[in-house]
């Protein structure tokens, strides 16, 4: 099982509320059937802190976050995600999540291409476009 997405918040968002287009499901169906759910300690923290969340939704956050895959902020991503913060006008925990993405050389699924324009090297799908 090779691992060859990483998630955005956007995108766990949508698939744990079971909002995505008939085409986005399939597409995020397809990937899961060869690897785990990853996302950067960042979205675990963005989910975290999801304020709408019922408490039935907070327990199957939890087993979603139990049964994925996060990639801890490691010094590597640190780098990485401050060379992006000086060199694009992004937000700090966009630049954490594709410098995580492009540390372990992943394409980013997210919904919110326009948020990483500018850094060439970051591979995007929007699942929404599939």
């Amino acid at each position: 099982m090779g691992i060859k997405h990483l998630w955005d918040t956007n995108t766990a968002i949508y698939y744990l509320q079971q909002q995505f287009p008939p085409g986005a499901e399939a597409f995020i169906d397809n990937i899961l059937k060869t690897e785990l759910p990853v996302f950067s300690a960042i979205t675990e923290i963005e989910l975290l802190c999801w304020k709408t969340a019922t408490e039935k939704e907070l327990q199957v956050l939890q087993n979603f976050i139990y049964d994925s895959l996060v990639i801890e902020l490691e010094q590597p991503i640190k780098l990485k995600a401050s060379d992006i913060r000086r060199n694009h006008k992004i937000k700090l925990p966009d630049a954490i999540i594709a410098a995580t993405a492009l540390v372990y050389n992943l394409t980013l699924l997210t919904r919110n291409i326009s948020d990483f324009e500018g850094i060439n090297e970051i591979k995007l799908i929007d699942p929404w476009g599939q």
